[in-house]
């Protein structure tokens, strides 16, 4: 991981701590989840307070994820709503908290200024035994603490300051003034600055969870679906009367199941050509044909001419993989007829033309899924399923990690947005 590291394409856009008074007030909500306080001088924390350095230092990369489910988070500094999460057990758990943040914004606000926030994102479950322990969470709530008991405070301020209106003697109290002074001193003005959290229940959206090897729940009217290895407890057991599965490894269904949710943009010229995303898929799909049959190829200095003469010596092997010759001969369908008959593709191969609708809510989980049906294109892997392509590259040979460090930072990193939206149709909200 050390290339990864080095070039920031793991824990990268992490924020650095280091303050005295923040690491302090960190240590805290550590002490508050049972957990021994940090000795580091500095870390970097992700949107949900997760350190990569305090994970190693505790030796649990799950100790804001016990039991990979009702997740923790620490909130030091309002700074952690533009962070990406970096360790998680469900897709959604980033949208979630970005809609913490942005109902909440100006309580986090405040109360950091002299506290921590921290608590969990509570499910409905304990612990994921089975599917059905996964569809019953519908929606989470944040059970939120603060490391100074600033909360506490100010909800003691506020019941002082509502005796004081509607007792008539309560100003004759001098030891209750005294004390609403001191909580004052601390809070600050409860009346201008919102320490309480104003909205802490959130619906449970579509989502990938890690479980089982990975399970995929997509949320409709009402139907849910499910995908996922037949393998997984549950599968085809759990609420059978209201959920549809699906094998991860039957294509058919899981294209099927997609198109007909409007979930895929099919292909048209409009969109194809000027994406450039199947030119993209057959590129991945010659060099990772040249990894397979040389791990040592370098790659990462390999010009055209060096990939045509490759091909021409190894024609057999690419026609029998079938990838490439399919995909040019789908460039120039699209051209010479402005689309593609899906019917007319074997569904193994489906998923090379398709990325998810841009539009539709699920867009982010969808390319998820279809980089996972796409492995070659290790670039969409990372864009969209960060844990399968760390997974994937530790099993690649050494020079076609330095290949695709050199392709990631060449490429996606020198301007996310731009090329998100014109390989994805995405456009950044």
């Amino acid at each position: 991981m050390k290339r990864l590291l080095e070039a920031e394409l793991i824990y990268g856009r992490l924020l650095d701590i280091s303050e005295p008074h923040l690491i302090a007030r960190y240590n805290k909500a550590l002490e508050g989840f049972g957990l021994r306080p940090t000795a580091l001088t500095a870390f970097s924390i992700d949107m949900t307070g997760f350190s990569p350095e305090i994970a190693e230092e505790l030796g649990d990369r799950d100790y804001l994820d016990p039991n990979r489910v009702n997740r923790r988070f620490i909130i030091v500094t309002p700074e952690q709503a533009e962070l990406p999460v970096v360790h998680t057990s469900f897709s959604n758990t980033a949208a979630l908290m970005h809609e913490f943040f942005n109902a909440n914004s100006r309580a986090i606000n405040a109360v950091t200024i002299k506290d921590a926030l921290y608590g969990e994102i509570e499910d409905s479950v304990s612990i994921v035994d089975d599917i059905d322990d996964l569809l019953s969470i519908n929606e989470v709530r944040f059970r939120v603490l603060s490391a100074e008991d600033m909360l506490g405070k100010a909800a003691e301020l506020r019941g002082l300051v509502d005796r004081l209106k509607k007792v008539p003697t309560a100003w004759s109290d001098d030891e209750m003034l005294t004390r609403m002074v001191e909580l004052a001193k601390l809070t600050g003005d409860i009346r201008q600055n919102a320490l309480v959290p104003d909205q802490l229940v959130f619906r449970h959206e579509a989502y990938w969870a890690n479980h089982f090897g990975g399970v995929y729940v997509f949320l409709d009217d009402k139907t849910t679906t499910v995908i996922c290895d037949p393998s997984v407890p549950g599968f085809r057991r759990s609420r059978p009367w209201q959920v549809s599965y699906i094998a991860i490894s039957d294509h058919a269904r899981i294209y099927d199941f997609l198109a007909s949710t409007k979930r895929l943009q099919l292909p048209q010229a409009s969109w194809v050509e000027d994406s450039g995303l199947y030119q993209h898929r057959a590129d991945m799909v010659v060099r990772g044909l040249i990894n397979e049959s040389d791990p040592t190829a370098d790659l990462a200095n390999a010009d055209r001419i060096w990939l045509q003469t490759w091909m021409h010596r190894n024609a057999a092997a690419v026609a029998r993989d079938g990838a490439y010759p399919f995909l040019q001969e789908m460039i120039r369908t699209v051209a010479a007829t402005g689309t593609i008959k899906m019917q007319d593709v074997a569904p193994a191969n489906r998923f090379l033309l398709v990325r998810a609708a841009p539009t539709h809510p699920d867009q982010w989980l969808v390319n998820r899924l279809i980089s996972q049906l796409v492995p070659r294109d290790f670039v969409s892997r990372f864009v969209f399923d960060k844990q399968g392509f760390y997974d994937a590259y530790e099993r690649y040979s050494e020079s076609f990690k330095a290949y695709v460090v050199a392709t990631l930072t060449g490429s996606y990193l020198k301007d996310k947005a731009a090329f998100r939206h014109k390989l994805y149709g995405l456009r950044e909200e």
